[in-house]
């Protein structure tokens, strides 16, 4: 058995020499320090280098040497361009300029940049004995700064090569696969920790069990599928749902996201995918999951231009690593894209991703699900009401919804409160749908009363139109994106949608503009993106949804922007001219019958529409239940369905 072990707050206690480790092992040199050394020992070569060329011989004035010399006290010298280095005969007669030094047998002294024509015959007549060698033509100073831009580069390509080779891009090994092995930690996700798509769950739970107990699905003849799809909208939870599988599966997992394989040299992107699928059968059975998979797994061959060339190669090594002429049977190849429209057709075929788990958009019973799991560990106030809050909230995704929460976490901690109210929930619920608040804009009072005409507009015929929405809220506070706005909110989810809802909704979108109108005689800019949104919806109902008087029980097709450059030519469209102008006509229709609709509706209710006016510029915000209340249940014609 083990001992006891120490503390690690003794164990940091100790000295370094009681660890055996040197006292200087913590001091860390910084790349600054190496720079200022750098450039230190530059300014310092040059006083080391002339140091070096006298050595240790004893510096004479020229002066002494002469008179040494006329005093026939010097044996020989060496004349190496302007450097004299010689002997003295006897070096105690040697006068120097400070008392007491003695003076060595060999000096060192330069003759004068201005010559001496005397000193040769000067040297014969003394009978000294002279050596000549040749000047050096070497300056180490100079030599230095001509090679300083060489170590330069030197550094700049060493550096370049550090940084690639730590994130793993070397030269050597541009081609190996960037897939992060998972590792299993005790706060792993499980799928505990995923809400609401039970269908998505269960089928990802087959898998693993598969990976955890195949001898169960082997006795009848199963074999693992090779793929699976994950399909959903961006937040939906997909990404979620591979931790989740990583977590719970007690194999390895691979994880690496498409934009990974490519790169800006050809055959980079197979090379990466034989290396991924090479490490995943080492460690068989194995999962490998990619992420964003639209961003290789495109149609090949696309648009005018033909396609591209780094990644339909990667794509084909894919192709052929998940099933191609080697059986693959012990890796299994998860894959999540919001983009399925646009994938190769040989991608998605059985053998390759046999199965395609469709993510999709949280229910009201699954956001209230997913709003517990993010509020653990968040103090919550008894007035919140997650159900309400999930009901308030369609068309939220589960990332949208842990935004929420947290946008209202931060803004109670702002506010010095101790646990989230369902106050700070709903201001989050409005920054995150209507943007900041411009406190800043200054209105003239005829602007904000044609604001509250156009807001009030809206709301009205949100209560008084019968197959409609409730409202949620109105308000007339400038955001990010709006001058004001009148929300409404569903009861509950709708997946089908009724002709007499869609004419109502659209009537609700004019209703700003017709109150324009009916109040100041004019129309502003202001109705503009209801406009473009009822434009849209009228099109839908005559393209789509065949809801229109001329084009019954028709599906003609809406013109979608393709994501390919072309494409559009090898799919044209698929009516007339004369169709096409039918078309026109249906959806003008329809917004002209809804706006007189929207008009005469207001115009009967014209005293109530004033009185909505005047509360609203009065508090600027209103609730549905005081719309309501204003509105008169006189006037509030709504049949709700059961």
């Amino acid at each position: 058995m083990d001992g006891p072990r120490q503390p690690e707050d003794n164990q940091r206690k100790r000295s370094p020499n009681q660890q055996g480790q040197n006292p200087f092992g913590n001091f860390k040199i910084s790349r600054g320090m190496i720079i200022f050394l750098i450039i230190l020992g530059i300014i310092l070569l040059p006083w080391l280098f002339t140091l070096m060329r006298g050595g240790n011989l004893y510096q004479v004035p020229y002066t002494t040497f002469r008179r040494q010399l006329d005093a026939d006290n010097v044996q020989s010298i060496v004349v190496q361009g302007e450097k004299i280095t010689g002997t003295f005969k006897d070096p105690s007669q040697v006068r120097t300029v400070r008392q007491g030094d003695t003076v060595p047998p060999q000096f060192l002294t330069y003759l004068p940049s201005f010559g001496d024509e005397e000193l040769l015959s000067l040297l014969e007549s003394k009978n000294v004995e002279v050596v000549t060698q040749p000047a050096s033509d070497r300056n180490w100073f100079s030599t230095l700064i001509g090679f300083l831009p060489f170590l330069l580069l030197i550094w700049i390509f060493y550096s370049f090569y550090r940084r690639m080779g730590a994130q793993g891009q070397s030269m050597f090994n541009i081609g190996k696969s960037k897939a992060k092995l998972y590792q299993r930690k005790k706060e792993s996700t499980t799928f505990e920790d995923v809400a609401g798509i039970a269908s998505a769950k269960r089928e990802l739970e087959e898998i693993v069990e598969f990976l955890k107990n195949p001898r169960m699905f082997e006795r009848i003849g199963a074999k693992n599928p090779k793929g699976v799809l994950l399909v959903g909208p961006p937040g939906a939870g997909k990404t979620l749902l591979a931790r989740a599988v990583a977590g719970e599966a007690e194999v390895p997992f691979f994880s690496i996201t498409g934009s990974d394989f490519m790169e800006m040299f050809v055959g980079v992107g197979a090379s990466r995918v034989r290396n991924l699928f090479r490490d995943a059968k080492k460690n068989a059975p194995s999962i490998i999951f990619i992420d964003e998979l639209d961003s290789i797994g495109r149609h090949r061959g696309a648009g005018l231009g033909g396609g591209h060339d780094e990644r339909e190669q990667t794509l084909n090594q894919l192709l052929s690593e998940m099933d191609g002429f080697e059986p693959n049977q012990s890796t299994i190849v998860m894959a999540a894209t919001n983009r399925p429209d646009i994938l190769d057709p040989a991608l998605l075929r059985p053998g390759r991703f046999d199965r395609r788990v469709t993510v999709d958009m949280p229910t009201m019973k699954d956001r209230e699900e997913i709003l517990r799991i993010h509020a653990r560990g968040k103090p919550l106030s008894k007035d919140v009401d997650l159900e309400k809050v999930g009901r308030s909230t369609p068309g939220f995704s589960g990332a949208d919804l842990e935004n929420l929460l947290n946008e209202a976490a931060l803004i109670a901690a702002r506010k010095k409160r101790s646990a989230i109210g369902m106050a700070d929930i709903n201001e989050a619920f409005d920054k995150i749908l209507l943007g900041l608040e411009r406190s800043n804009m200054a209105l003239t009072d005829a602007e904000k009363r044609t604001l509250a005409y156009h807001e009030s507009g809206h709301a009205l015929l949100a209560v008084v139109l019968p197959h409609t929405d409730p409202i949620h809220k109105v308000t007339i506070i400038p955001r990010a994106r709006s001058m004001g706005v009148t929300q409404q909110l569903p009861e509950r989810d709708k997946y089908i949608y009724e002709k007499d809802y869609l004419l109502d909704r659209i009537a609700v979108m004019m209703g700003g503009r017709a109150a324009e109108e009916l109040k100041n005689g004019s129309m502003t800019s202001g109705a503009e993106n209801d406009l473009k949104q009822a434009t849209k919806l009228a099109r839908r109902m005559v393209l789509d949804w065949g809801m229109s008087d001329k084009l019954q029980h028709r599906a003609l097709g809406s013109q979608r922007q393709s994501v390919f450059l072309g494409e559009e030519i090898g799919h044209p469209r698929e009516y007339s001219e004369a169709t096409a102008r039918e078309v026109d006509e249906e959806v003008a229709k329809i917004l002209k019958n809804a706006y007189s609709r929207a008009v005469s509706t207001l115009s009967d209710r014209e005293s109530t529409l004033e009185k909505l006016a005047d509360v609203l510029l009065e508090k600027e915000v209103l609730d549905g239940q005081e719309v309501e209340q204003l509105v008169g249940k006189e006037d509030k014609r709504k049949e709700k369905a059961s």
